[in-house]
């Protein structure tokens, strides 16, 4: 067989979507990064409609393409919180006013096979728009995302996305030379807000992109 890893996440994604669309979020496949770019423009922001538009930290949402699409959308208010080129205090307050756009755009740091979204964040801007404000909200998650249960998402979360994280960020957190959480006090610490994403509520308004690649960490 051609390709035996693709298949053999195919199968094991179906089940993540059953599983996310049984505790209400809307959830669309990709074969990869450049197919869940489409599904974004051509079938999610045509039903959306968005009139204002924003996104917290996702590596993955880099690697579709889809911020060099949208960061000068037409007819559409966009919050970018990418751009260093604008003063801390003005990225703040677009981090504030993020929380209530039509649309809200990130990653997540672990998806369950349960189907249930988990995140840690250091500022909360990105926990706290998935839980409320933004009237939808968009999931992009690679296959390496996936995990078994809570447990093991909590671990990936700590043991490996945060310390590679701080490593990337340059902070200068215990985790940055352990490669492992050592629950600091660093003013550089970037594990502040957990969230456990149980199901969407309302129905649909979270929606999720499974891609079959590895993306973000």
């Amino acid at each position: 067989m051609d390709k035996p890893i693709e298949h053999y996440w195919v199968t094991r994604l179906h089940e993540v979507k059953k599983a996310l669309e049984g505790n209400n979020f809307e959830v669309f496949l990709a074969s990869d990064a450049a197919e869940a770019r489409r599904i974004v423009l051509e079938e999610i922001l045509p039903k959306t409609a968005p009139k204002s538009m924003a996104w917290g930290g996702s590596m993955t949402f880099g690697s579709t393409g889809l911020y060099e699409d949208l960061k000068n959308a037409s007819g559409v208010e966009v919050l970018d919180t990418y751009d260093r080129s604008i003063p801390a205090e003005e990225l703040a307050d677009r981090r504030r006013r993020a929380l209530l756009v039509d649309l809200f755009i990130t990653g997540t740091n672990a998806v369950t096979e349960t189907g249930k979204l988990v995140n840690l964040d250091m500022i909360g801007n990105r926990v706290a728009a998935i839980t409320f404000g933004p009237r939808n909200v968009l999931i992009l998650v690679g296959r390496n995302k996936v995990v078994p249960d809570i447990e093991e998402a909590m671990f990936r979360v700590q043991d490996y996305a945060a310390p590679v994280n701080a490593l990337r960020l340059d902070k200068k957190s215990p985790c940055v030379v352990t490669s492992h959480c050592e629950d600091c006090k660093s003013p550089d610490r970037i594990c502040n807000s957990w969230t456990i994403t149980a199901k969407s509520f309302p129905r649909g308004r979270v929606k999720v992109v499974l891609i079959n690649q590895d993306l973000g960490l």
